[in-house]
């Protein structure tokens, strides 16, 4: 039966209109078939016109790949841009090869893979969408070594480790240069390991290579010595850097793709004395940003901050060390706020997410706009909400705390160990106390603990943990509290992070304090006695929940 017979058939189209599309394609004497010209029409969509050709070719139609139908194994033969092109990907289903299609009269193309794969694949018809995500799905899962690429380049010459700029797309491996490979292995692995930051460190014997995991640090299998010069400079382009300058420290940005995923790769190069160490943080611009519910905060500690988020003005601290989540924290915040009624703008260093409906400023200081600079004009753009990337000197903050006066709602975040010392770093600077008292309304500080893989976490007597503790033991006493154990599917016992707060709210007790110019040590005690909640009390309650271990707890609370 013919295709247009069977969409009429089925009650897609009229006998009208496949009548028309037909003496259009006559009239133009066009290539297009039938079913392309309807669907340019209008009149049929894509899951129509495959149902028909299902009936017409008898191919079975699916609209959903499944992971388990997804072998890398099978496309280890086929270039990625290949299989793109012709929207071809081979598959298992029911224990049989098949290969993913969109067009059944493409028989050539299914014969070159099948001689390639060695069988004939049985075709199956899927929408272009479903086909094109699942080849990125199924390339981004093959098990490409850069062990096995370093065992082969061991043999390599020195002249064969040429640079030659290609394709910045991670899964196009096979189309590179020996150097460009291990480059592109390198950020592959490291991309599905979850890692944040890759370290190239030359020492004498070799290029150690690590990669920051859940904020630990894990060798990875180290390139051959006398690579190292070509790798650094691999990179050192792709960041636009000058590879001829080996004696001063540079810093650049790069963006690379994996499939249609965009990642930024911030390059940071200094002179050591065995040459120069690179270290690479990944920023994944399509990274789905968290709910301000999943970030680890107890019910009453959450309605705190919600409530916070809903004050007309004033500033909300956020502090902790580098890498202690601050920035997810204050995105998940921005979420929260009603965008289409206020006017958001943020100035960050650098801008690491894109949010929606919301003005990200970059920092560039090589040009002169600092955030002291940039803060100045933000408040000339009528905003509601400011949200200052960190607040580094005195200039800054006297802005910062202006603009919270004058009737702003900030959010910035300050380099301290807890929430009370945020109070006095800002004196430290010069501020006056009674400023930081009247403009601020809560210091909010946090850590990162590794969570406890829920697959081989166990239970077990830790005595000396406790004793360790001390009085903050007693949270603990008659709990079943967890320890990492270990398995293939974690690093030595844990899998993710999960963060810690504790909020010190700016009262009006707190204020008088503040002006009083209590230490550090006196403003905690009294936000304590006010039931203040501190870091290791929220780490104790997570461990109490098995979520983290008591070593993860007083790593991070000290």
């Amino acid at each position: 039966m013919l295709l247009g017979e069977i969409l009429v058939q089925k009650g897609f189209v009229t006998e009208p209109e496949v009548q028309a599309a037909l003496d259009e394609q006559q009239e133009q004497s066009s290539s297009r078939r039938l079913g392309q010209l309807l669907l340019e029409r209008g009149g049929i969509t894509e899951y129509m016109l495959l149902e028909a050709l299902g009936q017409q070719f008898s191919i079975e139609v699916i609209h959903h790949v499944d992971d388990h139908m997804l072998d890398p194994e099978l496309v280890g033969q086929i270039p990625v841009d290949w299989s793109r092109s012709h929207e071809l990907l081979p598959i298992r289903l029911n224990g049989k090869v098949s290969v993913l299609t969109s067009d059944p009269m493409a028989i050539s193309d299914q014969d070159n893979v099948g001689n390639l794969l060695g069988v004939e694949p049985i075709p199956i018809l899927a929408p272009s969408t479903v086909i094109l995500k699942s080849i990125e799905h199924c390339y981004y899962q093959k098990t490409d070594s850069t062990q096995d690429l370093i065992n082969e380049l061991e043999t390599t010459s020195r002249a064969e480790s040429n640079i030659i700029p290609q394709s910045q797309d991670l899964l196009r491996i096979a189309d590179h240069a020996p150097v460009v490979q291990l480059v592109n292995l390198i950020l592959l692995e490291a991309l599905k390991s979850g890692a944040s930051d890759i370290h190239m460190e030359p020492l004498e014997d070799r290029l150690r290579v690590r990669c920051r995991i859940d904020g630990n640090l894990y060798e990875q299998p180290s390139p051959p010595k006398h690579l190292a010069a070509a790798l650094i400079s691999r990179l050192k382009v792709m960041g636009q850097l000058d590879i001829a300058e080996k004696r001063l420290p540079q810093d650049g940005t790069a963006r690379v793709h994996v499939g249609a995923r965009d990642i930024d790769i911030r390059i940071s190069t200094v002179p050591v004395a065995e040459g120069e160490r690179l270290v690479l943080r990944l920023l994944n611009r399509n990274t789905t940003l968290r709910p301000l519910q999943e970030l680890g905060m107890s019910s009453h500690m959450l309605e705190t901050f919600q409530r916070l988020l809903k004050e007309p003005h004033g500033i909300i601290w956020v502090t902790g060390p580098t890498g202690s989540g601050k920035t997810t924290t204050l995105y998940s915040a921005l979420q929260e706020l009603d965008t289409q009624n206020v006017n958001v703008l943020t100035i960050e260093d650098p801008v690491e997410y894109q949010l929606s409906n919301i003005g990200q400023i970059g920092v560039k200081p090589k040009i002169g706009l600092t955030f002291s600079m940039g803060l100045r004009h933000i408040l000339r753009q009528d905003p509601d909400i400011i949200l200052v990337g960190e607040t580094r000197d005195l200039e800054t903050a006297e802005i910062v705390i202006r603009a919270s006066l004058t009737g702003h709602l900030v959010f910035s975040t300050l380099h301290t160990n807890d929430a009370a010392n945020a109070v006095v770093r800002l004196i430290d600077m010069g501020v006056e106390p009674y400023l930081v008292a009247s403009s601020s309304r809560a210091s909010l500080a946090q850590r990162l603990v590794r969570q406890l893989c829920s697959h081989c976490k166990v239970s077990a007597p830790l005595e000396e943990e406790l004793a360790l503790l001390g009085p903050a033991a007693k949270k603990l006493e008659g709990e079943d509290v967890c320890k990492p154990k270990g398995c293939p599917d974690c690093l030595g016992g844990y899998k993710g992070r999960i963060a810690i707060f504790e909020i010190l709210l700016i009262n009006e007790d707190m204020v008088n304090t503040i002006r009083a110019g209590m230490s550090p040590s006196k403003l905690k005690q009294k936000a304590i006695d006010a039931g203040m909640k501190t870091l290791l009390d929220d780490g104790l309650d997570k461990v109490v929940k098995g979520l983290t271990s008591i070593d993860e707890v007083m790593r991070v609370t000290k």
